[in-house]
């Protein structure tokens, strides 16, 4: 039963897990799905405004044409002008000039994003007469080659679009020769705070997602503690049908055999052996009803139990229980410490008798060979306290020792009999009277039980 059980946790804890990691998947999924969208949207929108960036300032403009022209004429002229286009490609004058005419086009048609960007040089190539490609320069994109704007990292940023810019030219005069430059350009931008943007837009599906998992995660803890609930009620059924069939044994064999004696003639003639077989079959009956009548007696819940209360003077009363206990259990050593003062309560004497003879019957039970009973005056409550030198109770036990029909399986607890309602009752008692009860104890130290009422 229990290797099924453990299967059955492990099979719901990889579904779990599965199922989770399914949930996560597709979050992400829809995460990707979400950036793609709004990447598109940006790149829609930049483009409307950027589609000839030329437009933004004219003047800008025909500067860059003048310089990118100078530039590769100057290079026709003389080939060792070649490694220093690009460092005045990217220091041209009228470079902050366009960056702020550009990022004030963005803020004016964009105003709900703050957007950074970089335009970048990605190629510089002319071609002579002949058609030849003479490239002076061809890179990869990198933040280093941006010509205008503010952007400081291409590593977030979208790529918008590549501006191709060709321009034709002729050094008749000088070098009888035409040429055409041909450059490309890329622009990118970069949203500041856009992971929260699309965070934001999956704020339904994220609720979503957590509401499901949770919901998840705590129908299987609910569905665990059930189950290892309903497994301890099972243990508890089990054994409690186990000590029933073993205290019901032996008076039902006894009366068995009883009867079968007094079906003998000679012991119906013989008055004396007849008079001490029946007082034999009276007994085990009365034993009987004393195991059903503790049956059903024990197993009421505090709420169900009906007290007939008087007014009770202490310590007087529990001298009466430790006198009876003494009659029964003369091996035992038993002190007493009651508090002077004489203190009257309102309580069921019966029941109360029965609860508190119910600890002591047990600490006997589970080895002590001494009890301590002490009484106290503590913040307006009237506090009894049984200590034992027994074999005391397992700290991980302690939470379970006052339910209904459970035993604490340790030490030399299966030579003990019983029917696990003993403390149970008690607990069930102290509550009826509106009382607290507790227990200190560890395994081989043996056990404090302390009582307490109002007063």
């Amino acid at each position: 039963m229990k290797q099924k059980i453990n299967l059955l946790i492990g099979f719901s804890a990889v579904v779990l897990i599965a199922l989770s990691a399914i949930q996560y998947y597709l979050v992400k999924t829809a995460y990707e799905y979400k950036v793609e969208q709004f990447r598109s949207e940006i790149k829609e929108k930049i483009a409307k405004i950027t589609n000839d960036y030329s437009d933004i300032d004219s003047t800008i403009f025909n500067k860059k044409d003048l310089l990118y022209k100078q530039l590769a004429e100057n290079y026709i002229r003389d080939k060792k002008t070649r490694f220093h286009i690009k460092n005045q490609l990217l220091q041209s004058d009228f470079k902050n000039e366009l960056t702020r005419k550009l990022q004030e086009e963005f803020e004016n048609e964009v105003p709900d994003l703050e957007i950074d960007f970089a335009i970048v040089l990605d190629k510089f190539v002319i071609y002579d007469v002949t058609k030849e490609a003479d490239t002076i320069f061809a890179e990869k994109p990198f933040i280093e080659n941006k010509i205008y704007g503010n952007l400081a990292s291409l590593d977030d940023a979208f790529l918008i679009r590549n501006y191709v810019g060709t321009t034709s030219g002729s050094l008749q005069q000088e070098l009888n020769s035409d040429y055409k430059l041909l450059t490309e350009d890329t622009l990118y931008v970069s949203i500041q705070n856009w992971e929260t943007i699309v965070l934001k837009r999956m704020t339904l599906l994220l609720v979503f997602a957590v509401f499901s998992i949770l919901t998840l995660i705590t129908l299987f803890v609910i569905a665990l503690k059930a189950l290892i609930k309903q497994k301890k009620v099972s243990d508890i059924k089990t054994d409690f049908i186990n000590n029933i069939t073993h205290e019901l044994k032996t008076p039902l064999t006894t009366l068995s055999v009883s009867t079968k004696i007094l079906e003998r003639k000679e012991t119906r003639e013989n008055e004396a052996v007849f008079n001490s077989v029946l007082g034999t079959i009276n007994r085990q009956n009365s034993r009987l009803q004393h195991l059903i009548d503790q049956v059903l007696t024990n197993s009421l819940g505090h709420q169900e139990i009906e007290l007939h209360k008087e007014r009770v003077l202490m310590p007087n009363f529990l001298n009466t229980i430790i006198a009876d206990f003494k009659i029964s259990n003369p091996n035992i050593l038993i002190e007493t410490h009651f508090h002077s003062q004489k203190t009257s309560l309102n309580l069921d004497k019966f029941h109360l008798t029965t609860a508190i003879a119910n600890v002591l019957e047990n600490a006997v039970k589970y080895g002590c060979k001494s009890i301590a009973v002490k009484s106290s005056l503590i913040e307006n409550q009237f506090s009894i306290s049984i200590s034992d030198d027994g074999i005391g109770i397992s700290k991980s036990k302690h939470s379970l020792l006052f339910d209904k029909f459970y035993r604490v399986e340790q030490g030399n607890l299966h030579d003990a009999k019983g029917l696990g309602l003993g403390l149970y009752y008690v607990d069930q008692i102290i509550k009826a009277h509106h009382g607290t009860i507790n227990v200190v104890s560890d395994l081989g130290k043996g056990s404090t039980f302390n009582l307490r009422f109002s007063i």
